[in-house]
């Protein structure tokens, strides 16, 4: 089977070079092609990102630059606020497998918005890898929103891990583990959600 294609969006504060992104890209170029972008926003140097429809039509230019002449599986993977563009996306341009490393699910605060109503139209299979300490995305909630969900959908926990899915050195020294062997369960983890539905 051909390598699968991952399309790889940043969060809202660090760009595609970021020590962080780097450092996932090259575990996901371990199982496949990785191709990553920055929104118009960071490319400029500006801090708050642009408006949805702008970032939607970044995320797609990008897409459709990374898959000319690929032939294998086309996987979405973003960090925070990429995931929800590229589930946005994945409304209107046909991918095969969505991997979300720490959606956000609400906004900051004990009041923040909750934002689902983009999981709910999903058609397309979908993988969570949330940290237990991710207060954008409490697990109870999205326990919630799953069950209303028609996509099919996976979660993958990591157990004390925050919203960037490092966890605490106390967690490693508990659990004899360094960030290295959490990084790899997770990566076992995509490669097996993407194999199984791509």
């Amino acid at each position: 089977m051909p390598k699968p294609l991952f399309v790889f969006a940043h969060g809202a504060g660090l760009p595609s070079t970021s020590p962080w992104m780097k450092r996932w890209a090259g575990h996901l170029e371990r199982i496949g092609k990785v191709v990553g972008f920055d929104y118009p926003y960071m490319a400029a140097g500006r801090r708050a990102p642009d408006k949805l429809p702008k970032l939607i039509e970044a995320h797609r230019t990008a897409l459709a630059g990374a898959r000319k002449g690929h032939r294998g599986p086309v996987v979405l993977v973003g960090k925070s606020m990429g995931s929800r563009v590229g589930c946005h996306l994945s409304l209107e341009e046909k991918v095969d497998a969505l991997v979300c490393l720490g959606y956000p699910l609400k906004g900051m605060g004990k009041t923040g918005k909750i934002r689902d109503a983009v999981l709910v139209d999903l058609r397309t299979p979908i993988l969570f890898v949330q940290g237990t300490r991710d207060n954008l995305c409490p697990l109870d909630l999205l326990a919630k929103v799953r069950k209303k969900m028609t996509a099919p959908s996976e979660l993958y926990i990591v157990q004390a891990g925050n919203h960037s899915l490092d966890v605490t050195k106390t967690q490693l020294k508990v659990d004899a583990e360094t960030s290295a062997d959490v990084e790899g369960r997770v990566l076992d983890a995509i490669r097996d959600f993407v194999t199984k539905v791509a």
